[in-house]
């Protein structure tokens, strides 16, 4: 089992996907990685398509969620129902239960919910009434956000935000690029003929093989100077935490291994920068009323940070 799968998985969603490659390679790169992806884009851009594509694509099973601010968090991790006949409880499972989870909307639905995903996303499991599930693997999280309807919604706390490894956007086509959809979708949806090219197995398979990509020590020293600097920057309150240093490196192995190399180089680093750090930086008050971005301050810092000049 090699990584060309791929290549043949990233060219089978792209069937359905028009103009998209770099958000489907960055999708690619979570799923390899064992992470989640956060996508904030407006509406009708394909997220809810993409999803779907790619779970299909894996022979894996997709659900959906539309998060409202009435939706409890037995309505995400499932619950138990008593059964009069039995006399016992039985365990309905949620939407977590899945290979591919939409969580669509994640922004408009209050903390206590957002949080029930907390463990499905970190542990692969869930916990009801003391008694803990395993999910399906793999186990992996879309979530969106609309950045352009903020009114009745819930910002994803700091500690939710952490949990994704990679957020990303997928933008609006260019004109050839819609009139490619509108001729590819003019008489049939082609999702409903998108057959599968891997098996959630297989998926899990490359997953393991991910980890034994070669990262050297001048990019490990690389990847913290990096989030060191963003600990001990002046315009941020809080810089990017442990977690987003494993986080980087992980998606370089992964993006290395998509590429064809069984090593990470330093431009695979900054390549992934912005897409697994920029969120987890908490800007100063003053860069706030300043109207400053996390993503200017990162690509200064990535500038300052001397690269590795060998492997």
């Amino acid at each position: 089992m090699d990584f060309n799968s791929c290549q043949h998985l990233k060219q089978n969603i792209a069937k359905v996907i028009i103009g998209k490659e770099e958000s489907i390679e960055l999708l690619l790169v979570a799923l390899l990685s064992g992470g989640h992806v956060l996508i904030e884009d407006v509406p009708g851009v394909g997220k809810t398509l993409l999803a779907k594509s790619l779970a299909r694509s894996i022979g894996g099973t997709f659900k959906r969620v539309q998060f409202t601010p009435d939706l409890l968090p037995a309505d995400i991790t499932g619950f138990n129902v008593f059964n009069q006949q039995t006399g016992r409880f039985d365990f309905q499972a949620g939407p977590v239960d899945t290979h591919i989870l939409l969580a669509d909307e994640i922004n408009r639905t209050v903390p206590r919910t957002q949080s029930s995903l907390l463990e499905s996303m970190e542990e692969h499991q869930v916990t009801v009434d003391g008694v803990t599930k395993e999910l399906p693997q793999p186990f992996f999280v879309m979530a969106t956000q609309n950045p352009i309807e903020l009114e009745g919604t819930f910002p994803l706390p700091e500690a939710q935000l952490d949990r994704f490894l990679l957020k990303i956007s997928l933008g609006y086509p260019d004109p050839n690029q819609e009139i490619e959809i509108m001729e590819r979708f003019r008489e049939a949806d082609p999702l409903e003929s998108l057959e599968p090219v891997l098996e959630p197995n297989l998926v899990c398979e490359l997953q393991e093989k991910r980890k034994h990509i070669h990262v050297s020590q001048p990019v490990k020293k690389y990847v913290a100077d990096i989030v060191h600097a963003t600990r001990n920057n002046s315009q941020l309150q809080y810089g990017a935490s442990p977690r987003g240093s494993l986080g980087l490196m992980r998606a370089a192995q992964s993006f290395a291994a998509l590429r064809g190399r069984d090593f990470v180089l330093p431009d695979d680093i900054k390549h992934l920068v912005q897409p697994v750090l920029a969120h987890r930086l908490i800007l100063c008050d003053r860069e706030k009323l300043k109207g400053g971005d996390s993503s200017g301050i990162l690509r200064e810092i990535v500038q300052r940070t001397p690269v590795p000049t060998h492997e």
